[in-house]
């Protein structure tokens, strides 16, 4: 057989294999363009982040296991990163889309997000990482549907809902990064959109006219899902819908037992799904509210957002008084009772086909414990900042990942504390060393006068407790060590703490942050280090070739790798080209 026949029958191979692993796990592409817009979400004109002029930006829709490219071109004036929210990104904290991980995307440059959703299921979201920018937008929703073999543990609904709730401010995000600079509070906001959108004037007194609603239409008699995600800023935010239940379904990706709810607190960053059942008469429309928690109510009224429910055939507009958020100010003994009701459904079947209990956490040793403790924002260095563990995290100018990659020595401290420090609080760039394949307790412990919730990327961790007053060796006696619910984002209430448990299976660099947005920009984050010690690429998968290189390593940037990373290519262009490649090969064989 000669060279070229040769050639001919390999490229015949290799495009056969690629149409076998691209039906198995299939790509889906997306492009992302982010801008600034004009909006008056309020009835304020102010500067806006869209993507694809739109605020929100479109949802993400894929299936379990597929792979995912997302181009983003930053059209803002400061540079970018895109985070993926509750998307575990497995064995690729490459891409992440955080300072640890990433050096940002630059002003007028593009770059390629390309990771595989693998095992996952459920409703999450993405926003820009940086410089405070998800206070003026740039979030949209991220589905991640079961595969056909795998059923879900209700029946279908008839349609799918996505909302975005969240405390909203008039200014600029770039004069809120100044008055956190200048050691302010951000205060209080000027109210709350649903979908980008200010309040139905319910009040006269307190909603402007002229201001554009979210009105969400729907057929009587049917059965929806609404996927919940409290993008906002700080504000802890009551869920409602009048007249209406919410049958809870799953959280940030787990299946949870199914209970009803007349409102639920959804805190900063968290993700539910509701099964809503369209049984009520349709005399009028109803109100959907978001209003705040845990402040003073009437000081705070204009601080809720009011959209509509709209039956097919209603006959009028909703009106009279929004239905009450719990009567609670100042008591959040019944918010707390609450979390602890969210409990996990493990007879159900996630992302595989085993169920979900079937990983029996409460019986798994712990290896390494971390008692995180945040406190009220302090002074270092005569500039106001925030910790945990009275460490006030410094971002490197080289990130972490790339760091380890190319051997850099003094970019980090591998000495995070597994207790508060003692003395003065400080500035570093320190880090917590996770053991690979270890099982971590972590103890979130909140001496700060406002609620916290804390993320971690590349995980779901299980929540096993919280409490009021401060944790001690005997709170494990209250753990709930079988269906305690496994995600990515969990409250801490004020003057208390709450527990999680974690598996370190897998490798790479995760971001363990508050996400109140002005406590992040202070400083309250740090990561968590997860090394496989053996040589091995089946661990994490190796830098991407279009990696972005800063800090350090800024001289390996060249301008081109950034025009080469525009365009992703997906399993239909790798087709194609070694289809070209094919009949090329078969001219030059058989001419």
């Amino acid at each position: 057989m000669s060279s070229s026949t040769a050639f001919f029958f390999f490229l015949v191979n290799v495009s056969l294999l690629l149409t076998l692993s691209s039906a198995a796990d299939p790509f889906v592409s997306y492009n992302f363009e982010v801008s600034y817009i004009t909006a008056s979400p309020l009835g304020v004109p102010q500067q806006v982040i869209a993507i694809n002029n739109k605020f929100p930006g479109p949802t993400i829709n894929v299936t379990t296991n597929n792979n995912v490219a997302v181009n983003v071109r930053n059209k803002l004036d400061e540079s970018l990163l895109i985070h993926w929210s509750g998307i575990q990104q497995r064995r690729s904290s490459w891409q992440d889309g955080v300072l640890g991980t990433n050096c940002p995307i630059p002003s007028k440059w593009n770059w390629t997000y390309q990771f595989q959703v693998k095992d996952q299921i459920g409703s999450f979201f993405y926003f820009p990482s940086l410089h405070l920018q998800r206070a003026a937008g740039g979030f949209g929703g991220f589905i991640i549907n079961n595969r056909p073999i795998i059923s879900l543990p209700f029946d279908t609904p008839y349609g799918d809902i996505v909302l975005f709730i969240g405390d909203w401010y008039t200014r600029n995000h770039t004069d809120m990064r100044k008055a956190l600079d200048d050691g302010k509070d951000l205060g209080m906001p000027d109210g709350v959109l649903i979908n980008g959108k200010g309040p139905y004037r319910y009040n006269d007194t307190l909603v402007p006219d002229g201001i554009d609603y979210e009105t969400i239409e729907v057929h009587p008699g049917k059965t929806y899902r609404l996927r919940v995600h409290n993008v906002g800023v700080s504000t802890s935010l009551n869920f409602r819908i009048q007249s209406h239940n919410l049958l809870l379904a799953e959280t940030e990706g787990s299946y949870t037992v199914q209970q009803n709810y007349t409102s639920l607190d959804i805190h900063v960053g968290q993700s539910y799904s509701f099964l809503v059942t369209t049984d009520q008469n349709a005399s009028s429309d109803y109100y959907i509210v978001a209003s705040a928690r845990f402040v003073n109510e009437s000081r705070w009224q204009k601080v809720t957002g009011v959209a509509i429910l709209r039956y097919t055939n209603s006959k009028g507009k909703a009106h009279g008084p929004l239905p009450p958020a719990p009567d609670d100010q100042f008591d959040k003994t019944y918010s707390m009772n609450q979390a602890r009701s969210i409990r996990w459904n493990v007879s159900a079947s996630g992302a595989r086909p085993n169920p979900q209990g079937s990983f029996r956490y409460g019986s798994i040793n712990v290896t390494e414990i971390y008692v995180l403790k945040n406190k009220l924002p302090e002074k270092i260095n005569g500039k106001r900042r925030a910790t945990v563990s009275g460490i006030s995290f410094v971002n490197p100018s080289t990130p972490i990942r790339l760091a380890d990659q190319y051997k850099l020595k003094g970019v980090y401290n591998l000495n995070f504390p597994t207790k508060p420090i003692t003395g003065p609080p400080r500035a570093e760039t320190s880090i917590i060393n996770g053991t690979y394949r270890g099982f971590m307790e972590v103890i979130l412990q909140n001496n700060d006068t406002k609620m916290h919730t804390y993320h971690m990327s590349g995980y779901a961790f299980f929540v096993v407790g919280m409490d009021f007053g401060d944790w001690s060796e005997n709170s494990r006696g209250t753990y709930n060590k079988w269906d305690g619910i496994a995600r990515s984002t969990a409250q801490v209430y004020p003057g208390a703490w709450t527990a999680i448990l974690v598996s370190l299976d897998n490798v790479g660099v995760w971001n363990l942050r508050t996400e109140n947005l002005d406590s992040w920009y202070l400083g309250q984050e740090t990561y968590v280090r997860v090394v496989n010690p053996e040589v091995t690429n089946k661990t994490e998968l190796p830098i991407p070739d279009n990696a972005l290189f800063c800090g350090a390593l800024s001289k390996l940037q060249k301008p081109q790798v950034i025009a080469s990373a525009a365009s992703p290519i997906n399993g239909n262009t790798l087709k194609l080209f070694f289809t070209w490649l094919i009949v090329c090969a078969w001219i030059h064989v058989f001419q």
